[in-house]
C-alpha cells in the first residue's frame, strides 16, 4: 500500500521544477442537501480545521513521494527532503544536534565533555579527571577508567543549549558521545563516528596535530563526518593555535581557518576575540558559567585579530563560491554571510572552523557549543544510505521524516544489571515503546519492552524516539551493527569498519571451578567489542585471546577479575612448531607380540625421506607380489599419520616426510590391522630419530606501512629480529615495506612499531611458509620438551 501510496502523489514533482506544495482540495457539497436547505457560511473553527486536514494530507503525500524517490539516490537532493518536511518536524530536527568528542590520548576530552555537562545544566559540579575528591568525571564511569585516568568505553549523554539568537533564546537538543583517544579502543570511535551527524575535534595547544588525530582524522573521511576544532589546553606552556591550524591543513589536508584569536597566552589566557562578530569574549565566574561579550578589543590584540579575520574570508574564498564572489569584488562580506559559508563548506567537509580555549581553565567552552549550533548539520541535512535488500541490495537514501516506516541501526551493545542494552540510531521513522521490530539480519520479530535515554551510566526511560535521535533499549538480542525495520521495508545498513586485530594473548583461569564464569565473560566482551577474538588453538589447546594491544587485552583480563572473580594466568600463544627428516632413512621393523591367545604380527620394511618442500605428508605403497595385503595397507597409512600427529622432539606435528613402504611380511592368524598399524608408527619413530630430524618454524609475511621519516628506525626493529626484507615501496609520504619475520620473533611487535613511529606505523601479518629454526632455539625447545615429559612421567 505504501508503494501505491508514492505513486499516487509522484504528480507533485515535476522534473524540471522539483517538488511542488499541493493544491487545495475543493470543497465538494451533496446536492440533495443543498436543494433542501440553505447554505450557511462556515464557521471559522471549521475553516481552520479543514485546512488543517488539507495541510495535513499535503504532508502526508510530500512524505509518501519523497520515499518513493529515495529508491533513486541520485535524483533526490537533500535540499528536496528538507523542503517537504512537515514545519513542526522542520523545527524539531533544525534543533537537534549528534555529535562526538574524538582526539589523541590525553587532549581534554572527558574535561571539554565535563563542562559541556555543567554548562548545559545537565550535572551541577564539575569533577576532575583525576581529580583529589576521587569522583571523577561524569563520563568515566567504570571504575578502571576512573583509576587509569582514561576513557575505556565511549559513554553517550544529551543536554540543551539554549544559545541567543538575535536578541532571542533558541534551545538546540544535543546527543554527545565521549570517545576514548587511545588507539587500543579505536572500534569505540569507529562505531560512535558511524552513527554521529558531525564531530568536534580536540586538539593540544602545544603538541598540535599528533598520531592518533591522524587515526581519527583518516575515520571521519571514512564516515564523511562533518567537524569543528577545538584547540584546548590555552593556558599551557608553550601554547600556539595557530600553528595547530597549519598543521590541520598540512597533515589532515583539510582547509583550516581560526574563528578566534586568543586574548593572552599560556598563564594570561583570559579569554578569545570572535573573529566573525569582532567582539570580545570572557568567561567569567567561579567556574566560568558567565559569559561577558564586550565590543571593546583590547589593543595588544587588534592587529592580530584583523589580519586573521582578513585570512579567515580568504579561505572561505577558496572553499565557498558566495564569498569567493564577495572576495573578488572587493567586498565585504556580513556576518550572516560569514556564517552561512562557514557552515555550507563545513558541511559539504570542505572546511574545519577552529575554536580556541581551554576547558581545565574554564574559558572559552561556550563559543565552541554555539559553534556546534551554528555550523554543524542537524540530521535532516546529512545523507545517509541504506541497501535494499528486495533490489538486489540497490542504494537507497534514508529520509529522516517521523511519519515514514521505522529504521534503525544497532551501533553498540552493553551488558547491564537489567540485561543487555542495544544502542540504536534512528534514521527513518520513530521507535515507540511495545513496538515491534524486524532484526534485517536473521528476520526476527521482536518487541521493545524499554526505551531509556543514557546520561553516561543513568537511565531516563522514554515513550518514543524520533528521527535523527539516539536512544537505547532493553530486551533485544542482537550482533552490534544490525539494522532494525518496522517490517514493511527491506533496508539494511552497512556496518562499521573493524579493524583487525594485532597482538594475542593465551588465557586460562587459575582455577577451573571458575570455568563457566570464565566462559561467561568471553561470551559477553566478544559481542560488546568486535576487535576483541577468543578462539581455541587446535594443537596446544590452548585459549587464545587476540586484540587491538596490550592496554586493550590487560583490560579485559582486569575486567574479569573485577566483574566476574575469575583470576586468569597469561601468556605469549604457543608458536606452531613442525618437526620434519632431513634425510633418508631405511627401515626395516618387525612387530611380534605373543599373548595367550592370537598374538600380534607385522613387518613393514621400506624407507622415509625428505619431500622436496616442507609440504603435506605422503604416503607411497610399493609391495608387490601381495607381500602385505591391500587392507594392511591401509592400516600403514593410518598408522603413518598418525604418528606424524606428533613428533619425538617436541612433540609437534610432522612435516615434509614421505614414507614408502616395499615390502612386509603377514602371519596366517596373528596379523591384524592394528599390528601393522602399530608396527607402522613403531618403524616412524625409529627412522625418524635415525635421520637427523629437525624442529622447523613459521615465517610470516609481514607487511609494514609508516610514514618515511621513520624507515630507519623500522628496519632497525626488523633487523633485531633477523627478518629478510624481500622488497620496499616509498611514496611521497608514506612507505611500505614487505619482510618474512620468525613469528616467534613478533611477539611484542605492535607495541615496539608505536613506539619507534610515534603511533603512526601499521602492520599486518600472513603464513608464508616454514625454516629451519636456529641451532640454539631447537636445543632450547628440545630440553624443554624431555623436561614436561619428565615432570609428566613422576605423576
Amino acid at each position: 500500500m505504501r508503494s501505491h501510496g508514492a505513486l499516487g502523489v509522484s504528480r507533485y514533482f515535476s522534473a524540471s521544477s522539483g517538488p511542488r506544495r499541493c493544491c487545495p482540495i475543493p470543497l465538494r457539497l451533496n446536492a440533495t442537501r443543498c436543494a433542501s436547505t440553505s447554505l450557511r457560511p462556515l464557521q471559522p473553527q471549521q475553516l481552520s480545521l479543514d485546512r488543517r486536514l488539507q495541510q495535513r494530507r499535503g504532508q502526508a503525500g510530500a512524505a509518501a513521494a519523497v520515499l518513493g524517490q529515495a529508491a533513486e539516490p541520485e535524483n533526490l537532493a537533500q535540499e528536496t527532503i528538507i523542503d517537504n518536511l512537515a514545519p513542526q518536524e522542520a523545527q524539531r530536527l533544525s534543533r537537534v544536534r549528534n555529535i562526538g568528542i574524538a582526539a589523541h590520548i590525553d587532549s581534554g576530552k572527558t574535561t571539554v565533555t565535563e563542562r559541556v555537562l555543567y554548562y548545559t545544566g545537565r550535572i551541577k559540579s564539575i569533577h576532575e579527571v583525576r581529580g583529589k575528591d576521587a569522583v571523577g568525571a561524569k563520563m568515566d564511569s567504570m571504575d578502571l577508567e576512573r583509576e587509569k585516568g582514561i576513557t575505556i568505553q565511549s559513554a553517550a549523554t544529551y543536554c540543551d543549549w539554549i544559545k541567543n539568537e538575535n536578541g532571542k533564546d533558541e534551545k538546540y537538543h544535543i546527543n554527545l558521545i565521549d570517545t576514548p583517544g587511545h588507539i587500543d579502543f579505536t572500534i569505540e570511535v569507529e562505531r560512535a563516528l558511524r552513527v554521529l551527524d558531525g564531530a568536534c575535534m580536540i586538539l593540544c595547544a602545544v603538541s598540535g596535530v599528533q598520531s592518533q588525530t591522524i587515526t581519527v582524522d583518516r575515520q571521519m573521511k571514512r564516515y564523511n563526518v562533518p567537524r569543528i576544532s577545538f584547540v584546548n589546553k590555552m593556558d599551557r606552556a608553550g601554547a600556539n593555535p595557530f600553528k595547530a591550524v597549519d598543521q590541520i591543513t598540512h597533515k589532515l589536508r583539510l582547509t583550516a581557518a581560526a574563528m578566534q584569536v586568543p586574548i593572552g597566552v599560556e598563564d594570561e589566557f583570559k579569554g578569545v576575540v570572535d573573529l566573525v562578530n569582532m567582539k570580545a569574549i570572557y568567561s567569567e565566574g567561579l567556574k566560568g558559567e558567565t559569559v561577558r561579550v564586550s565590543d571593546e578589543i583590547p589593543s595588544d590584540v587588534r592587529q592580530v585579530a584583523d589580519e586573521k579575520r582578513r585570512k579567515l574570508v580568504e579561505t572561505l574564498a577558496d572553499v565557498d563560491d558566495e564569498i569567493a564572489e564577495i572576495f573578488l569584488d572587493e567586498r565585504t562580506p556580513t556576518v550572516q554571510q560569514i556564517k552561512a559559508a562557514v557552515r555550507r563548506a563545513t558541511i559539504s567537509l570542505k572546511f574545519t572552523p577552529v575554536f580556541m580555549g581551554s576547558a581545565l581553565a574554564d574559558k572559552s567552552v561556550q563559543p565552541m557549543l554555539d559553534g556546534v549550533c551554528d555550523y554543524l548539520p542537524n540530521p535532516s541535512e546529512v545523507e545517509n544510505l541504506a541497501l535494499d535488500r528486495r533490489r538486489q541490495e540497490a542504494p537507497v537514501k534514508l529520509v529522516s521524516y517521523n511519519s515514514l516506516p521505522f529504521i534503525g541501526l544497532a551501533f553498540k551493545l552493553e551488558e547491564s544489571n537489567f540485561g543487555q542494552l542495544t544502542y540504536i540510531r534512528v534514521y527513518q521513522g520513530s521507535l515507540k515503546k511495545g513496538a515491534n521490530i524486524f532484526n534485517a539480519r536473521t528476520n526476527k520479530k521482536v518487541k521493545v519492552p524499554r526505551i531509556v535515554r543514557m546520561h553516561s551510566n543513568e537511565m531516563e526511560d522514554t515513550g518514543e524516539i524520533g528521527a535523527g535521535e539516539i536512544c537505547a533499549v532493553f530486551g533485544i538480542d542482537c550482533a552490534s551493527g544490525d539494522t532494525f525495520t518496522d517490517g514493511t521495508l527491506g533496508y539494511s545498513m552497512t556496518s562499521m569498519f573493524v579493524p583487525e586485530p594485532v597482538i594475542s594473548l593465551s588465557i586460562k583461569p587459575k582455577d577451573n571451578k571458575d570455568l563457566p564464569n570464565f566462559s561467561k565473560a568471553m561470551a559477553r566482551f566478544q559481542r560488546e567489542d568486535p576487535t576483541f577474538r577468543v578462539h581455541v588453538d587446535i594443537e596446544s589447546q590452548e585459549t587464545i585471546i587476540s586484540g587491538m594491544g596490550e592496554l586493550h587485552l590487560d583490560i579485559y583480563v582486569e575486567r574479569m577479575r573485577r566483574e566476574y572473580k575469575v583470576a586468569c594466568e597469561t601468556g605469549q600463544p604457543q608458536v606452531a612448531w613442525r618437526e620434519t627428516i632431513t634425510e633418508k632413512v631405511l627401515f626395516d621393523h618387525t612387530l611380534k607380540k605373543q599373548t595367550g591367545g592370537a598374538g600380534d604380527y607385522a613387518r613393514v620394511v621400506g624407507w622415509i625421506a625428505p619431500t622436496r618442500a616442507l609440504e603435506e605428508n605422503q604416503f607411497e605403497n610399493q609391495v608387490t607380489g601381495g607381500a602385505i595385503s591391500e587392507k594392511f595397507i591401509f592400516a600403514c597409512d593410518k598408522g603413518f599419520q598418525l604418528s606424524c600427529q606428533k613428533g619425538p622432539l617436541v612433540g609437534h606435528k610432522v612435516l615434509g616426510a614421505k614414507m614408502v613402504i616395499n615390502d612386509g611380511a603377514t602371519h596366517m592368524t596373528d596379523s591384524s590391522e592394528m599390528a601393522f598399524k602399530t608396527a607402522t608408527e613403531q618403524a616412524f619413530r625409529t627412522a625418524l630419530s635415525c635421520g637427523r630430524s629437525q624442529v622447523v618454524e613459521p615465517l610470516i609475511k609481514t607487511t609494514i606501512t609508516a610514514p618515511n621519516a621513520f624507515q630507519g628506525n623500522i628496519v632497525g626493529l626488523l633487523n633485531k629480529r633477523n627478518a629478510m626484507i624481500s622488497d620496499t615501496e616509498i611514496g611521497p609520504e608514506d612507505f611500505t615495506l614487505y619482510a618474512d619475520c620468525s613469528l616467534n620473533s613478533m611477539f611484542g611487535f605492535s607495541t615496539q612499531l608505536r613506539a619507534a613511529t610515534q603511533g603512526k606505523g601499521e602492520f599486518g601479518m600472513e603464513f608464508s611458509h616454514y625454516n629451519p629454526a636456529p641451532m640454539q632455539l631447537q636445543k632450547e625447545l628440545v630440553a624443554r620438551h624431555e623436561k614436561a615429559l619428565a615432570e609428566k612421567s613422576k605423576k
